[in-house]
């Protein structure tokens, strides 16, 4: 059995569907999405369609990223927040626009049992965006952080190498676990294209959004598996690359 985490879709189904293509997958597999499957390209509500109808099939593992949320609220209320609309969830709204009422319904309910995180076998954790307490994400006061938080990737990518994890100078919400999965903060505000590490956290989300592709990591082997860039596959669309 492989067992791959994969990065923030952002509404782009022709992508997602290239990178499973690309897996090979077998009934064996098991696949951990990092949230974010909405807001950015034009398929939004297919990708969440698809999504569905993939968990019918497949070991999947569904975390909610900050976009689902906002999504979800919609969703439930009919109110969009203006943050959300200006950046993506018109692209949203606007898939949305031949779907049933029941679709809806679906839709809301698989958003509602997405996980915040989730801990394996092995003590590696998945979680969107990251945490704050030094205890874990059991110990969480605020549960936004799981949507919203960058200073758990911020904190990894300036560590000192250096410093041992027995040391009391390591970090303690990076004892907690052997591994971590995040997506959320976009690999190309670095300017790479790739899954980075940093630590022991891994950031998947290689700003398929904006330029960059759709990626998938194989966790024991760390092989990377990427699309075209997503922009690409979408060349009448912006994304939520506004400002280009």
């Amino acid at each position: 059995m492989r067992t791959f985490a994969i990065g923030d879709i952002h509404g782009g189904l022709k992508a997602l569907i290239q990178l499973l293509n690309e897996l090979k997958l077998t009934k064996d597999d098991e696949l951990i999405f990092l949230g974010d499957y909405v807001d950015g390209w034009s398929e939004s509500a297919q990708v969440i369609q698809f999504l569905i109808e993939l968990s019918k099939t497949n070991n999947c593992i569904f975390i909610k990223g900050n976009h689902d949320l906002w999504c979800e609220q919609w969703l439930r209320t009919g109110d969009a927040n203006p943050v959300w609309l200006a950046h993506g969830g018109k692209e949203a709204v606007e898939s949305y626009q031949t779907f049933s009422k029941e679709d809806k319904k679906q839709h809301l309910y698989f958003f509602d049992n997405m996980q915040l995180f989730h801990i394996d076998a092995k003590n590696r954790l998945f979680i969107h965006a990251g945490f704050t307490s030094m205890h874990g994400v059991e110990k969480e006061i605020l549960k936004e952080n799981f949507y919203f938080d960058r200073t758990l990737w911020e904190m990894a990518l300036t560590m000192d190498r250096r410093i041992e994890k027995q040391s009391e100078l390591y970090p303690n919400r990076l004892k907690h676990y052997s591994e971590i999965y995040i997506g959320h903060t976009p690999t190309t505000n670095y300017r790479i294209l790739q899954p980075m590490n940093a630590v022991n956290v891994w950031n998947v989300d290689t700003g398929a959004a904006f330029t960059g592709p759709l990626s998938a990591i194989d966790l024991e082997t760390k092989e990377i598996f990427q699309t075209d860039r997503v922009m690409d596959l979408y060349p009448n669309e912006m994304g939520r690359n506004k400002k280009h």
